[in-house]
């Protein structure tokens, strides 16, 4: 590319070119920087591993890593946002489930563009310096619909994940698309792929022929990395039965959830133990494949709840806990970003449209004190290498206060050692102190440490810092760099608490603080710093034989401040914006990709100037060496008003008149389900073809004369319902039942699951002529597989049983009209105005009436469109917010300029806030929102809608 430049620029006389000349210099150097920085193309590598950790090309790496669900952000220009954020937060690797159902609409039929371009996604992953853990199932669970699995398997004949025909027919046409994408970017031809996953949480009806198969089938597909798989209840037994034999994986790995799921309940502290990843075999490192790092919200206490009840205390106990007490170098933390279960995405027994999970980034893409803490914790990963491989030594003692425990590890070839030091009791919230008498590798020393409530800390002793020697300290340590012929490190504990650091030197250093109160001594080759952590402390040491260090210590709010970003020339710490995604450096300047809002920014870089994004920063040098400057505050995002709302009535379907002759005759007699119909025909939706969404039936029926009453059975999931009309009166409404199973395979179906009676009026039977049954079922998503259970997974959808005193009917049945080729299968279902186009934007509703007025029951639609013109070069994320309280009377599909973006209502779940991502939202242009409302009884329908912003920053990219 470089020689192709200069053939094509001879640099002579000519103003242009003359300026090109000048130019070409920094040209140069960055381009340079940009194919050296991490995140850039790497060499093919291998990946191997021992007992202790993974290696790639034999050097150690501790694997850093948080899920993220590409298919619960259909945006693909915001899949690099979240992924630069799991990389500024001190992460190196991404787990990506693969969701079979999101890409396959029916069999043989596969989908790999726009939003489901997942070769996009692991380039993306690449650019962001992330390596991958590809999960493809091809069962994921993820509290998704079917649990991944597309619900027209549950018409395939063969007990899902299973070895048996037709199962297996099906999930190796998944594999077989999904495994050549995968392998084209493993980390062994320069991509980030470093594990394949094979299944997922195959703890019960295991099958080990169904195992060693998906990884001979990945194995010809080209997969050449290690492949590992995640254990949730019963690891013991999975490791002694297939350690070795048909269907063993490489590396097993192991779920661990010590807080549960209960988030109404956030001061709940470990109820499911201690947390510690198992060891399942002796040549095998230490897995944590998933750990908790979140929860969905089974009690409808909402996210925040969810985030607290795993948040900060939490992290810093058990993670830590984890890191020492089994020595373990892969951790996966789920989730680290979690999303929306946009369209019918969901697994409905579990959760509603936001998939949040309380994790560390929220739902609509901002960071969390939990963010915060897993930044200390992943960059202290990263820095400090020596914890790739340690064994247990004995402990430095507490000097007798027994509230406070130590455990202690070392690496064996550099003798560095590290020191967890914890409450004996995990639930303790009390504040103890203890001087640590620590036999370290340079000379024993007495450290003060001080553990507020259920907190944790990990010291670290007999390590070369960079160019220094660190004999031991009492705080903990977040990163440490060489910038400008200096160490700088940044160190922190508890906000009050005491701290000591002993440096060693061949002769006496030159000590001076330039901040905050630090005490210093030197003795026999030992520089000791006592002091509180409070504030920022800056001790700046030269001479003792060593090049100079530059020590930085603080709070955990303050490390929470600093930034960590490579480049060229070499590493950058930045403190005081609120992100920093990359760095590169050219001839004097650095040039900074963070968001910002106006306040301070301190670079500690050699360089003279700072660029963040396009903005040239006015900067001073400090007497700590760095640059600093002051950043613009973002400009005002004005959202206007949702006004404008026009409205029309749906349900033609219900009208005895409405012709439904090209709707699907349902007539089968027989079918797959291991559920068998209380009436004949089967109605089961899925058995027709229709997965998501609502579906319509009609019956039609000659009447004798004596019916007397409608009954009715629907199995829709948790949350759905089911409404019904005769001869075009409306009769009323049930609620759907949930599981016609107990998820006990020795207890029989439940024969009535979702019960609904309803009377007859006199006089609406037209006696000895036809008349019309017409049902509209809102089904909400499949049951996972988590059972490997057939009676659970193939669970039907839609009417189950369906009578009229003992008069024969006739039904047909219509649901979705098709695939969405832009939004996938999973955005739309069969109410009329789906079918016909009212959800999208290019629908021409100017006939629509005012939205005004009581809403019957059925289906109402209403629509507006709005402007949005959000200031260019920031990143605005906005939402929609429901007024006042839901109500069970009605419940609201919503959608975006055609995608449907969730859904609202007392019956769905808690959430009154819905995300508009960008990219569904047109941020420079004119949107569109639909909303399908149905009501089971009159209503004024939702309260008052607006858009508002959960964040403004600029984005300096």
């Amino acid at each position: 590319m470089v020689a192709k430049l200069k053939g094509r620029v001879p640099f002579r006389a000519d103003p242009w070119k003359a300026t090109m000349r000048r130019l070409f210099p920094v040209l140069l150097a960055l381009l340079l920087t940009c194919v050296a920085v991490p995140g850039q193309a790497r060499a093919a590598g291998e990946v191997t591993y021992d007992e202790h950790s993974l290696m790639v090309d034999g050097r150690r790496i501790v694997l850093q890593s948080a899920e993220f669900h590409y298919f619960r952000l259909p945006s693909q220009e915001l899949w690099e946002d979240v992924l630069e954020k799991f990389k500024a937060a001190g992460f190196n690797a991404v787990s990506l489930y693969f969701s079979w159902a999101y890409h396959s609409p029916r069999p043989g039929v596969y989908d790999f563009t726009g939003v489901r371009d997942v070769d996009r996604l692991l380039r993306t992953a690449e650019r962001a310096g992330l390596y991958v853990i590809a999960r493809p199932g091809p069962y994921i669970n993820a509290e998704s619909t079917g649990g991944g699995f597309p619900a027209w398997l549950k018409t395939v004949p063969g007990r899902a994940r299973s070895f048996e025909a037709g199962y297996r027919e099906a999930y190796r046409e998944w594999l077989h698309r999904i495994n050549p994408i995968i392998a084209r970017h493993q980390v062994t031809e320069g991509g980030p792929v470093i594990l394949y996953n094979a299944e997922n949480e195959y703890q019960v009806n295991t099958d080990a022929a169904y195992m060693q198969d998906i990884q001979d089938q990945a194995r010809a597909d080209g997969i050449e990395v290690p492949i590992t798989t995640n254990d949730c209840c019963d690891a013991g037994s999975w490791s002694s039965t297939w350690a070795t034999g048909p269907g063993a994986v490489q590396i097993p790995g192991v779920d661990d959830y010590p807080q549960s799921f209960e988030c109404a309940n956030p001061e709940l502290w470990g109820p499911w133990g201690e947390g510690l990843t198992e060891k399942l075999r002796d040549d095998i490192p230490v897995f944590a494949a998933e750990y908790q790092a979140g929860a969905i919200d089974l009690g409808n206490a909402g996210y925040e709840r969810c985030r607290e009840l795993t948040g900060p205390a939490f992290m810093k106990f058990f993670y830590k806990n984890n890191l020492m007490r089994t020595g373990a170098t892969m951790f996966s933390y789920y989730m680290g970003y979690g999303g929306t279960n946009w369209g019918w995405l969901a697994q409905p027994n579990d959760v509603y449209t936001s998939y949040d999970y309380g994790a560390a980034i929220t739902e609509a893409r901002q960071l969390t004190p939990k963010y915060d803490e897993f930044k200390r914790q992943g960059l202290f990963l990263q820095a400090v290498t020596p914890l790739a491989k340690t064994g247990a030594v004995p402990s430095p003692a507490t000097s007798g206060n027994a509230a406070l425990t130590t455990v202690a590890r070392a690496n064996p070839d550099t003798g560095t050692q590290f020191v967890l030091v914890r409450h004996e009791d995990r639930a303790a919230t009390s504040t103890d102190e203890t001087i640590l008498d620590w036999a370290a590798p340079d000379g024993r020393h007495q450290v003060p440490v001080q553990v507020k409530g259920r907190d944790a800390h990990v010291l670290v002793a007999g390590y070369d810092l960079g160019g220094q020697r660190l004999a031991v300290s009492s705080s903990e340590i977040m990163t440490h760099a060489a910038i400008g012929g200096r160490d700088v490190a940044v160190l922190y504990g508890t906000a009050g608490s005491p701290g000591a650091t002993v440096l060693r030197y061949a002769s006496r250093p030159t000590v001076k603080v330039l901040e905050g109160r630090v005490r210093v001594t030197y003795d026999e080759g030992d520089l000791r710093l006592d002091y509180a952590h409070e504030g920022l402390a800056r001790v700046l040491v030269t001479g003792g034989g060593r090049r100079p260090l530059l020590l930085l210590i603080g709070t955990d709010e303050t490390a929470a401040e600093f930034w960590r970003a490579e480049t060229a020339a070499g590493p950058v710490l930045v403190r005081g914006t609120e992100l920093v995604r990359s760095a590169t450096s050219y001839g004097d300047t650095v040039r900074l990709a963070a968001d910002t809002k106006a306040g301070p920014v301190e670079v500690f870089t050699p360089a003279d100037r700072l660029r963040i994004g396009q903005d040239e920063i006015r900067v001073t040098r400090t007497p700590s060496g760095s640059l600093l400057g002051a950043t613009r505050a973002p400009g005002q995002a004005h959202l206007p008003a949702l006004t404008g709302w026009r409205a029309h009535a749906e349900s033609p379907e219900a009208a005895p008149g409405f012709d439904d002759s090209r709707w699907t005759a349902a007539d089968h007699t027989t079918t797959v389900s291991p559920h068998k119909p209380k009436t004949l025909p089967v109605l089961y939706a899925d058995d027709y073809g229709f997965h998501y969404g609502n579906v319509w039936y009609r019956g039609h029926f000659t009447a004798t004369g004596s019916e007397t009453r409608v009954d009715l059975n629907a199995i829709t999931g948790l949350r759905g319902n089911y409404l019904v009309w005769l001869n075009g009166r409306y009769l009323g409404s049930a609620a759907g039942g949930v599981q016609a199973d107990s998820g006990d395979q020795a207890t029989p179906p439940n024969p009535d699951p979702g019960p609904g009676r309803f009377d007859i009026p006199d006089g609406l039977l037209k006696a000895g002529a036809g008349n019309v049954l017409s049902v509209l079922v809102a089904t909400t998503g499949h049951n996972d597989d988590w059972i490997a259970d057939d009676l659970r997974f193939k669970q039907p959808r839609g009417l189950v049983a369906a009578s009229v005193g003992d008069t024969p009917i006739t039904w047909r049945i219509q649901g979705t009209a098709g695939t969405d080729r832009l939004r996938g299968p999973l955005s739309t279902g069969g109410l009329y105005g789906e079918r016909t186009g009212w959800h999208l934007p290019t629908y021409p509703d100017k006939s629509w009436n005012s939205a005004t007025g009581t809403l019957p029951p059925g289906v109402t639609w209403q629509r507006t469109s709005f402007r949005l013109d959000l200031p260019k070069g920031q990143d605005v994320p906005v939402g929609l917010r429901f007024g006042g309280d839901p109500s069970p009377a009605y419940r609201v599909l919503i959608f975006l300029n055609g995608w449907n973006i969730g859904q609202y209502g007392a019956d769905i779940g808690p959430q009154r806030e819905f995300s508009l991502p960008a990219g569904l939202l047109n941020e420079h242009g004119t949107n569109t929102l639909a909303l399908a409302i149905t009501a089971e009884q009159p209503t004024t329908g939702p309260g008052p809608l607006g858009l508002f912003a959960y964040g403004n920053v600029r984005s300096g990219r």
